[in-house]
């Protein structure tokens, strides 16, 4: 698992601390590039990047997306772990 952020050093270790996630965290991403490459909606106005989330299955294939356009429907770092639980899971 990996999760990767715009935000600078001290905000996402802040992040990482407060949400006890353990797996790596990338930060300082530039964030008019991940719109390009991702699809992340872009404001220009205020010049943020709204929050998109990706959850890639160990074969490299997308399990969920979800794309924001306001704070209504992001991706928490609960959502993600609940969902890896899940999907990690024995069949029974």
């Amino acid at each position: 698992m990996l999760a990767a952020s715009v935000d600078n050093e001290q905000d996402t270790h802040r992040m990482v601390q407060e949400t006890g996630v353990t797996f790596p965290v990338a930060c300082g991403l530039d964030p008019e590039r991940m719109s390009e490459l991702t699809g992340a909606f872009w404001e220009t106005r205020r010049r943020i990047l709204h929050a998109t989330g990706f959850l890639i299955k160990p074969d490299g294939t997308l399990a969920h997306a979800v794309y924001a356009s306001g704070p209504i429907g992001r991706y928490s770092a609960s959502d993600v772990i609940k969902n890896v639980k899940f999907m990690t899971q024995p069949k029974t």
